[in-house]
């Protein structure tokens, strides 16, 4: 998955997409022919038959990648979502790569290149409307979307990071690159452990998802919470390390910054989950201790 949008999604290819329509058949077609809209769908409908756990690394190169395609939209939010309904017209048809799907949410009353009317988007590569029906309430739903959401954004917080090391080795100061001062040396360390962390956190909210665990809700709020902090974290400490200059178009930071933000109000800001845990009923099933801390 990285080695083909490494070669077909690089920042040219998303400059491109960005003045010329946001969109590529031949990207989109590329991702059906490897098989990636009928990852979750059942076997006997077209497609691999894998679950939640197995979509998560594909998530997460796509927001490595600031895939432009609604991939995670499509193959692992909708799929799932509709496979729970018994929609088997829809699956095979996603699995074909005949149909994209973006589905609403209550608490985000807009779509992902959707039908209805448009919105203007922070991130230019996310084409998106309002929603064209009224949005379902469906807690399974919200948290298909909310983990979706956060594995996209440890995939952008990795992207933004190897971004910054990199410009850190260029950009000099008093004679020497700025990624020898202790002092970035430091910020951008504190960057690499919250995406380490998130990592963990992600994949124990798709297991449980996966797996209908009763606890799967509060799980994946965590993971949302700790992998928008990765994201948010990496972006401040790169447009530092970019000396502000990641906000112009010529620089290739500004794709991810975008990114992360939209997928960060994505599903569920930060708060409405910290609220969604606070709220949540702890009992023996779910004991507090250091596997549910947060630093």
């Amino acid at each position: 998955m990285r080695d083909y949008l490494t070669g077909m999604h690089g920042p040219e290819v998303l400059r491109r997409l960005d003045e010329q329509g946001n969109r590529d058949p031949e990207i989109w077609q590329g991702l059906v022919d490897l098989g990636l809209p009928g990852l979750l769908v059942p076997e006997e409908l077209g497609g691999m038959g894998l679950g939640l756990v197995d979509a998560i690394p594909i998530a997460i190169e796509c927001g490595r990648a600031c895939v432009s395609e609604p991939l995670v939209d499509t193959a692992f939010v909708a799929v799932p979502w509709l496979q729970r309904s018994g929609d088997n017209e829809a699956l095979a048809a996603i699995a074909a790569g005949e149909r994209k799907v973006s589905l609403p949410h209550a608490i985000n009353p807009w779509v992902a290149d959707g039908e209805g009317t448009p919105l203007q988007s922070v991130d230019p590569l996310r084409n998106l409307t309002t929603a064209p029906s009224a949005s379902t309430g469906d807690p399974y739903l919200l948290d298909l979307g909310a983990l979706m959401s956060a594995a996209q954004l440890v995939g952008v917080a990795e992207a933004m990071l190897a971004l910054a090391v990199d410009y850190a080795k260029m950009r000099t100061q008093f004679g020497q690159p700025i990624g020898g001062f202790q002092a970035i040396k430091h910020q951008l360390a504190s960057c690499s452990l919250a995406i380490e962390f998130a990592r963990p956190v992600l994949a124990r909210a798709a297991h449980a998802l996966q797996e209908g665990a009763e606890t799967a809700s509060y799980h994946v709020s965590h993971a949302k919470i700790a992998a928008t902090d990765a994201a948010t974290l990496t972006a401040e400490t790169a447009i530092q390390v970019f000396g502000a200059m990641g906000y112009t178009y010529e620089v290739d930071l500004h794709f991810w910054m975008k990114r992360s933000w939209a997928l960060s109000g994505a599903w569920g800001s930060r708060g409405f989950h910290m609220k969604r845990i606070d709220d949540a009923v702890i009992g023996e099933a779910m004991p507090i201790g250091p596997e549910h801390t947060f630093a």
